[in-house]
């Protein structure tokens, strides 16, 4: 998700970022579901599916479900069984 780093510089105009792409990395999609929102312990953005509300503070805020770190472990081990999964699908053919 991360893109390359835009040149900056101030124009005579006063304009910054002539070369940087416009838009945000967290585009909006089509269903609700698959937006992302930013976990409020972490700050990393997950899709909500993968979020859960904690009483913070005296309010309900999003934070990663079950535990960031608990989700980050899952994520990775997801990761690498797929990447395994893709590795023993192509030796196969």
């Amino acid at each position: 998700m991360a893109r390359a780093d835009a040149k900056t510089a101030v124009l005579a105009d006063g304009l910054r970022y002539k070369s940087k792409v416009s838009g945000s990395p967290f585009a909006a999609t089509t269903s609700f579901g698959a937006a992302t929102m930013s976990c409020f312990m972490c700050g990393k953005h997950r899709a909500r599916s993968l979020m859960g509300t904690r009483k913070v503070l005296g309010k309900s805020q999003a934070v990663c479900s079950p535990s960031c770190k608990g989700l980050d472990e899952a994520l990775e081990a997801a990761a690498a069984a797929a990447a395994a999964a893709a590795a023993a699908s192509s030796t196969a053919a």
